[in-house]
């Protein structure tokens, strides 16, 4: 039987002082890390977790926050997740023996790594008290695969932990479900978010406030945004895209622009990697950048873009989607305005996209009560039909034809 912890938005702009420093990057989630780090928890955790929230919730921070607590090296429970212990840090870079972190750039996961992960998890701890496998994205693993992982869930070698991460837990089979711990991180709010990029990041409150309203509490999209120019200005083409559709030609071009410019953020955020991966296979291969590659070498550099392929699809998927959250804070805000009947108070509401306030409040008026709501539900039909694997140009040009606005009647 699985339990399940809610957390509550923090509203302790110094929650960090009191849980120990690995806690620190996670914005809100008070009551998540209280459970997290009670004495009996670290003295005898459960075998299997289930982390779900919301993207941007911080579920795989806290993952990892909760590994660190697990295997840090100080004797005291209350002091267990220092930051500062080898044990601590090597979680942070990746390399503890006894933390696995099993991340996909694909689309799913293959049988063969979750196979791979379950013979791992046969071992004992090498150095630590706990052997940990954390696997984030879980929803991404195919029903094959989630099988395969069932059985070590159901029988777990001794000393081994599992944490899986999942936005929902609808989002993972009912046999894995019942057989984990879960624990539901809500969406950090915006005082918690932006107090994070500026501790840890260091950036401009004003700029770090901004880009967390923009993303709508995304950890990451809101640091993201923060940082690079360019995709707060593809993120503005994204939202003013449906202001100006009014009819079925200028609905095809949106989706087209929309696609492309998904595309060109993937492309842009792979370019440097994958130039540096190939020279670094070409290295350690002994070539040159501008040598041909031997006919008994070259499956090394097929298998690498294969790899570097596989990455870009899920980047443009994962970039799609971001685009249809953008899409539905913008119609999030014409509903507030509507539902405002005080006319004088309208450029008073919290809206995601505030430097937008006159376009939606004129688009706000040009439209029916329903159309919003019409809206949002034609976006979230999208994001179900690419999740399906459905052409992104057709499915966005049926969107953006839902998105054609019907004036009110007179």
């Amino acid at each position: 039987m699985n339990h399940t912890v809610n957390s509550s938005f923090a509203t302790d702009s110094h929650l960090s002082r009191q849980f120990p420093p690995v806690w620190h990057h996670l914005a809100g989630q008070r009551h998540v890390i209280a459970q997290l780090t009670r004495p009996e928890t670290l003295r005898a955790p459960a075998h299997a977790w289930l982390f779900t929230g919301p993207p941007g919730s911080g579920r795989s921070t806290a993952a990892r926050a909760f590994a660190q607590s697990l295997v840090c090296q100080r004797e005291e429970l209350a002091e267990r997740g220092c930051g500062q212990c080898p044990a601590c840090t090597t979680v942070a870079a990746g390399s503890h023996p006894d933390v696995k972190i099993l991340a996909t750039e694909k689309v799913n996961y293959t049988i063969e790594e979750v196979r791979s992960l379950v013979a791992e998890a046969q071992d004992r701890p090498a150095t630590a008290r706990w052997r940990i496998f954390i696997m984030e994205d879980a929803d991404r693993m195919t029903e094959r695969a989630t099988n395969v992982l069932l059985k070590s869930i159901e029988e777990p070698p001794e000393r081994t932990l599992w944490i899986l991460c999942a936005p929902s837990p609808a989002d993972v089979l009912i046999t894995i479900r019942s057989r984990t711990r879960s624990l539901n991180l809500a969406i950090p709010s915006l005082e918690d978010v932006t107090d994070l990029l500026v501790s840890r990041d260091g950036l401009d409150p004003q700029r770090a406030r901004c880009a967390a309203q923009l993303a709508q509490h995304h950890v990451g999209m809101a640091r993201w945004l923060a940082s690079h120019d360019e995709a707060m200005r593809r993120r503005d083409e994204v939202v003013r895209l449906p202001l100006t559709i009014r009819t079925a030609s200028a609905a095809v071009a949106a989706a087209e622009e929309l696609v492309a410019l998904t595309k060109q953020e993937a492309d842009d955020s792979a370019t440097e990697r994958n130039a540096d991966e190939r020279a670094s296979l070409l290295r350690s291969l002994g070539l040159n950048a501008d040598e041909t590659i031997p006919p008994k070498l070259r499956h090394h550099v097929k298998r690498l873009e294969e790899e570097q392929t596989a990455r870009t699809k899920r980047s443009v998927h994962d970039a799609l989607d971001r685009a249809m959250i953008d899409l539905s804070g913008l119609y999030r805000d014409v509903l507030m305005i509507q539902h405002v009947p005080d006319a004088t108070t309208r450029h008073d509401i919290e809206l995601i996209n505030p430097h937008l306030t006159d376009q939606l409040l004129d688009y706000a008026r040009t439209v029916t009560p329903a159309h919003p709501l019409n809206a949002l539900q034609a976006i979230n039909e999208t994001r179900l039909r690419l999740r399906s694997n459905v052409p992104p140009q057709l499915a966005l040009e049926a969107m953006f034809l839902a998105l054609i606005p019907r004036r009110p009647r007179p």
